[in-house]
C-alpha cells in the first residue's frame, strides 16, 4: 500500500513540475503588483512590443498560488484608438447662379443637426480654387463659415488625388452657401452633407533616435530613413516640410519586415508597406496607419522633375495598447511574453466583453525579468512529453481500479 502512496505521490509531483514549466516557455516575466481587485487594465510598456510576436499571440497572464498551482488569468486586447462616426445629412440644391468671376451654389438643408463636412464632387478633373462657405437661417442674413479655403483636384497618368471636403466647426443653419471664384463655370456633380463625429484616441510619441535624408538624382526621390529607440506600435505618422510654395509629392512609408540573404552572402534589408498617400501644402500631412510594430521606417517621397523637399521634423506616434484582465483567485501574477510557439490565447472575454466595468483601476507590469532556459545537449526525459505522461497516468488509474475491485472480490 505504502508503494501505491509514493507511486501516486510521483505524479503529483511530475503534475505540478509540468504546471510550473507554463512560465518556462516564455522568454520574459513582469511581476503585476497589488493585484486585489477582480478587474484592471494593464498598461503594457515599450519594452515588451520588440520581444513578442508581430500579433501579439504570446502574451499571457499566469498566476502562483499559495499552494503553487499555476492559473491564467483572460485578458482581452484594447488598442486605445480613435472612433469615428458619420451620418449623412438629406439636403437639396436651392439655388445655382454664376457671373463669370464666380459660382454660388445654395443647399437648404431640413435637419436640425449641426453639421461639419460638405463633400463636393465637381466633374473637371483638374482646378485649384478658393471658395467660401456662408450660412444663413432665412436666404437675407449670410454669415461666414470658412473664407478662402482651398479645393483642389489633380488627375493625370502619374496620379489621381482630390482634396474637396469642406471641414469646419459644428454649425447649424438652415442654408448653406458655396460660393466659387473661377473663371469658369464650375459643374457640381454631387455633394454630401455630413456630421462626424471623432472620439480621439490616446497616443503615445515616440523618440526618433536616427534621422537620414537621402536625395538620389538618378531616381529622382527623397528617401528618409528613420530608426527608433526600440520596436514599438506605430499608427500615426507627420511629416512638416520648411517649404512656403505649394508642392504636392506622392510618397510611400513602410517598414523593416526582415532580412533575406543573398546566394553572394549578403544581407539585403527586406520593406512592407505601412501606408501611402500624397505629401501636399494643402493638407495636414498626417498619414495613419494599421497599428504595426517596428523599429526602423522608410519614407520615400516621388520628387518627379521637382527639387526636393526640405523636411524638417517627422513625429511618429502610435496607440496606447492595454489588456483588460480578469482575476478570480488569489495569486501572485506575472505578464509572461516571448515565445514565437505560441498560439493567440482564446477567451470568453473575446466575445463577451459587455460586462467589463467602466473606469478600471491602471497597473503596470514591473521591469521585465529573464526567465532563463537550461540549455542542455542532453534528451529530454519522456515524462516531459505530455501525450506519455497522459497515457501514464490513464495506465495508473486502470491499476489502482483494478486491485481495489480485487481487494473488494476477496471480501
Amino acid at each position: 500500500m505504502k508503494k501505491k502512496i509514493k507511486f501516486i505521490n510521483f505524479f503529483i509531483l511530475l503534475f505540478f513540475l509540468e504546471s510550473q514549466a507554463q512560465i518556462n516557455q516564455y522568454a520574459y516575466k513582469s511581476i503585476l503588483p497589488d493585484v486585489t481587485d477582480t478587474w484592471y487594465a494593464i498598461c503594457l510598456p515599450n519594452e515588451v512590443f520588440g520581444k513578442v510576436s508581430s500579433d501579439l499571440s504570446d502574451i499571457r497572464i499566469y498566476g502562483i498560488t499559495n499552494k503553487k498551482d499555476t492559473i491564467e488569468a483572460p485578458y482581452l486586447l484594447r488598442l486605445r484608438s480613435e472612433k469615428v462616426s458619420k451620418k449623412t445629412i438629406p439636403f437639396s440644391v436651392f439655388n445655382t447662379t454664376y457671373n463669370n468671376k464666380e459660382a454660388s451654389i445654395t443647399l437648404k438643408i431640413p435637419s436640425k443637426e449641426p453639421i461639419n463636412q460638405i463633400q463636393l464632387d465637381f466633374e473637371e478633373p483638374n482646378f485649384d480654387r478658393l471658395i467660401t462657405l456662408e450660412g444663413s437661417q432665412n436666404l437675407t442674413e449670410w454669415y461666414v463659415v470658412e473664407k478662402d479655403y482651398r479645393i483642389l483636384s489633380i488627375k493625370n497618368e502619374f496620379t489621381n488625388y482630390q482634396f474637396t471636403t469642406v471641414r469646419f466647426s459644428k454649425t447649424l443653419y438652415n442654408y448653406f452657401r458655396i460660393r466659387i471664384k473661377s473663371d469658369k463655370k464650375p459643374v457640381l456633380r454631387s455633394a454630401n452633407v455630413i456630421i462626424k463625429e471623432v472620439d480621439g484616441a490616446d497616443y503615445q510619441e515616440y523618440d526618433v533616435a536616427s534621422f537620414d535624408t537621402q536625395n538620389p538624382k538618378n531616381i529622382k526621390k527623397t528617401i528618409i530613413d528613420l530608426a527608433l529607440k526600440t520596436a514599438v506600435p506605430i499608427s500615426s505618422i507627420y511629416l512638416q516640410t520648411e517649404e512656403d510654395f505649394d508642392y504636392y509629392r506622392p510618397l510611400s512609408i513602410k517598414y523593416l519586415a526582415d532580412s533575406i540573404q543573398t546566394q553572394q552572402g549578403v544581407w539585403k534589408p527586406l520593406y512592407k508597406e505601412l501606408t501611402s498617400g500624397v505629401l501636399s501644402s494643402v493638407e495636414k500631412n498626417i498619414f495613419p496607419c494599421r497599428s504595426t510594430i517596428a523599429k526602423k521606417i522608410r519614407i520615400t517621397i516621388d520628387n518627379h522633375d521637382n527639387q526636393p523637399l526640405k523636411i524638417n521634423k517627422v513625429r511618429v506616434k502610435g496607440y496606447k495598447h492595454e489588456l483588460v484582465a480578469r482575476f478570480t483567485n488569489p495569486a501572485t501574477y506575472y505578464l509572461v511574453y516571448g515565445n514565437k510557439k505560441a498560439r493567440k490565447p482564446v477567451y470568453d472575454l473575446n466575445y463577451l466583453s459587455t460586462k467589463i466595468p467602466k473606469g478600471l483601476p491602471v497597473i503596470t507590469p514591473d521591469k521585465a525579468q529573464v526567465i532563463k532556459f537550461e540549455n542542455t545537449n542532453t534528451i529530454k526525459p519522456l515524462f516531459m512529453n505530455k501525450i506519455w505522461l497522459w497515457s501514464i497516468m490513464l495506465i495508473v488509474i486502470l491499476v489502482l481500479g483494478g486491485f481495489t475491485l480485487s481487494m473488494m472480490k476477496k471480501k
